[in-house]
Order: C-alpha cells, then sequence, then structure tokens
C-alpha cells in the first residue's frame, strides 16, 4: 500500500474534556466518512488549560483519559489509525506528560511519545510560556513501522529543532509529524516554512494538526493544519483557526522519489565545529 488518505483534525479544545472528546469524536467520523485510514489530532487534544494546578486536578493517567478511551473505541470500530497528537496525561510527583499516543485499527495503542523540547519562552507581546514546569520532558523519540509506511512522532516545539526529524528519517521515516497548538503569533511567523522546511530536508511528507482560535483558557492558537508533500509542496490545508477536517491522498512513492532527486540524507557527513578567533590588530 503506497496511497493512502491521511486526515488533520483541527480543534479549538477548552478545560472539558468530556466535551472536547465529544466534538472530536464528530470530526474524526466526518473524515473517516471522508475515506480516511490515517487520522490525526492536534497537540493537547484532550485539554488545554494554563493554570498549572487546574490542568493537573482535571487530567488522570493515561489509562483512564477519557479521551484516549474515546480515541481507542473510534478507531477499533472504524477499522482506521488514529494518531492522537498529545493528551496531557498524569505523572507522580504533581507533573504531566504532553504525550502522544498511536492506536491501531484493533483499538490497542501501539505507541507513545512524550515531548521532548518544552516551550519555555518570552514572546515580543508579552506572552510568556513555561512548559517545563508542568510537564517532564520525553527522552527519545520513535518510528513506527505501520503497513503503509514508517511513522514519525513529534509534537509541536520540536518542530524547531531539524536533528529530531533526521534522526528520525535516517531510520526510514516517511512521515513526519507536529501536531501543533502554536501561538498565533509564532504560527503567523513561522509556521508554514517550518513545516516545509522539516519536509524539504528529509524528503518526507509532514502531516500537522493543529489547535486553532481563541480558546477558553485565554490563549490564541494559529490553526492552519497542514499536510506538506516531500518536495515541500502544501497538499493540504485547513486555512484558517475553526474547528473542522481535511483529507488528502498521500502517496508514498513520492518520498523515495524525492529522496533519490536530493540525496541529503545519503550525502550528509560527520564534521566536528570550532570557533576561530578572528584577527584583531593590535591598537597603536
Amino acid at each position: 500500500m503506497t496511497v493512502i488518505a491521511a486526515a488533520c483534525i483541527q480543534l479549538r479544545s477548552g478545560k472539558d474534556i468530556s466535551e472536547n472528546s465529544a466534538r472530536a469524536e464528530d470530526l474524526i467520523r466526518a473524515a473517516a466518512g471522508d475515506g480516511a485510514t490515517y487520522i490525526q489530532t492536534p497537540e493537547m487534544s484532550n485539554v488545554l488549560v494554563r493554570s498549572r494546578e487546574e490542568l493537573i486536578a482535571r487530567i488522570d493517567v493515561l489509562d483512564r483519559d477519557i479521551f484516549v478511551s474515546m480515541a481507542r473505541r473510534v478507531a477499533a470500530e472504524l477499522r482506521l489509525f488514529l494518531h492522537v497528537g498529545s493528551v496531557a496525561v498524569l505523572l507522580d510527583g504533581g507533573r504531566a506528560a504532553n504525550r502522544a499516543v498511536l492506536i491501531a485499527p484493533n483499538g490497542e495503542i501501539v505507541e507513545t511519545y512524550d515531548k521532548i523540547h518544552m516551550f519555555d519562552v518570552d514572546l515580543p507581546d508579552g506572552e510568556s510560556w513555561r512548559e517545563s514546569s508542568t510537564y517532564r520532558p520525553g527522552a527519545q523519540v520513535p518510528v513506527i513501522d505501520l503497513p503503509f509506511g514508517k511513522l514519525g512522532m513529534a509534537i509541536c516545539y520540536d518542530i524547531r529543532f531539524p536533528a529530531l526529524f533526521r534522526a528520525q528519517s535516517r531510520l526510514g521515516a516517511e512521515i513526519l509529524s507536529a501536531p501543533a497548538a502554536f501561538t498565533r503569533q509564532t504560527g503567523q511567523a513561522h509556521w508554514h516554512v517550518l513545516q516545509r522546511a522539516r519536509a524539504i530536508e528529509n524528503g518526507a511528507y509532514v502531516i500537522s494538526a493543529a489547535q486553532g482560535g481563541l480558546h477558553e483558557d485565554g490563549r490564541e492558537t494559529f490553526g492552519h493544519s497542514l499536510i506538506v508533500d516531500p518536495w515541500g509542496g502544501v497538499v493540504a490545508e485547513l486555512d484558517n483557526d475553526s474547528p473542522g477536517h481535511l483529507v488528502a491522498e498521500i502517496d508514498l512513492t513520492k518520498v523515495a522519489r524525492a529522496r533519490a532527486r536530493i540525496p541529503a540524507i545519503v550525502n550528509e557527513r560527520n564534521f566536528d565545529c570550532r570557533m576561530s578567533q578572528a584577527f584583531r590588530e593590535e591598537p597603536a
């Protein structure tokens, strides 16, 4: 199988996990009705809460998460691969994980990934985020060998770290992913170029479902869920920040074709980097 129908689900998650799950289920079913057999939801599909204390009070461990339970049930019923872009799940010690979950057509969880790179930034308009104060970062990034191709899992801010996606591509990943809750400010500046750059660098598809719009906790996210092909072309986009879904065919023979035309992975060499002192003329 080299051609599949892939889908992105765009959400505007709020604070109520049950409500978020119900809205997402409707969109997942709509995407499946349009023929999708691989469906991806965005980062923090289950809940978006800015307050650390309120988040910890609302979430649960993975096995009891309402959103993941819904996703497993629906994946089994519809017989498709459901990639939950991420959910906030409870860990010990009052911390959380920002965890992606891949569910097989039998409803079983086949892989998880905990977001590695924490979004700890102060943006120019005064917007400030400290994910590391709430979330425990992961340390391993997976590539999953699926019946239709090899999938690399990542989340949101990871898209700014090319080495992660290169490592996955060296292991044969043909589809890269960065489901996200990009802020409106950073999304307007960098969302499209980052998705296309990772695709071009690695000769791979990049599929990134997104959160969009003004959320209950006051944050604004950019939306614009994307599927980019291995040559950097946008295959499909939800060109807005509203909840919805997109479905597009992806042809994995294009991965081998792109990597043959520009064999950057094969041509890559190890190197050392050193600091060199520029010549400075001594004062007279």
